[in-house]
C-alpha cells in the first residue's frame, strides 16, 4: 500500500477510537503536516531517514517496497488489538480504503478541521482540537483528557 495512504488510514483510524472510546489504539502522536495528518511516530519509520533497528517489532514485519509503499512481511500477531479495535480499522478501510491517496489527502483536509497546514514544517495536533471537532463537550474533554494522562501515568510506571 502507498504509504501516504496508509498513514491517512491509520489516523482516521486512531482519531475514531479517540472519539469513539476515549482513547486512540496507537498512543502515537498526532501531528498536521502538508499532505495531512498523520501519526507522527508511523510516520518517521515509513518515511526516508535513519532506517529502523534490524530487530525492532516494526522492521520484523513491515519493508518497504520501492519509494513509496510498505508491505507486510508475513501475517501479522493476532493477539495485539482487541476485536473492536479490529472492527473499527476494518470499518475505516471500507469507508475510504478506495480511495487513492491525492482523493484520500484532500477529503482529509475539508472534513477535519484539527487540521491546520503547517507549511514545511509540521504542528502537534492535541487530544483536545480531535474532540472538539468530534462534538465532544468541555466536561467530555476533560474525563477522557484526565484518563488519558493516568494512562500515560501508568505506562511510565511499568517501564
Amino acid at each position: 500500500m502507498n504509504y501516504m495512504k496508509l498513514l491517512k488510514l491509520l489516523y482516521l483510524s486512531d482519531r475514531e477510537a479517540l472519539l469513539s472510546w476515549g482513547r486512540p489504539i496507537t498512543f502515537d502522536r498526532f501531528v498536521s503536516m502538508k499532505h495531512g495528518p498523520v501519526l507522527s511516530d508511523i510516520y518517521d519509520r515509513i518515511s526516508e531517514g535513519d532506517p529502523p533497528e534490524e530487530d525492532s517489532a516494526w522492521h520484523r514485519h513491515i519493508r518497504r517496497v520501492g519509494p513509496y509503499n510498505v508491505e507486510t512481511k508475513h501475517e501479522c500477531p493476532a493477539d495485539r488489538l482487541s476485536d473492536a479495535e479490529e472492527e473499527l480499522l476494518r470499518a475505516v478501510h471500507k469507508e475510504f480504503g478506495h480511495l487513492d491517496k491525492w482523493k484520500l489527502v484532500g477529503l482529509l483536509h475539508q472534513m477535519l478541521p484539527e487540521w491546520q497546514d503547517p507549511g514545511r514544517s509540521s504542528s502537534p495536533i492535541a487530544y483536545r482540537d480531535i474532540l472538539l471537532a468530534g462534538g465532544k463537550t468541555d466536561l467530555e474533554i476533560a474525563a477522557i483528557e484526565e484518563e488519558l494522562e493516568e494512562l500515560a501515568f501508568s505506562e511510565t510506571d511499568l517501564v
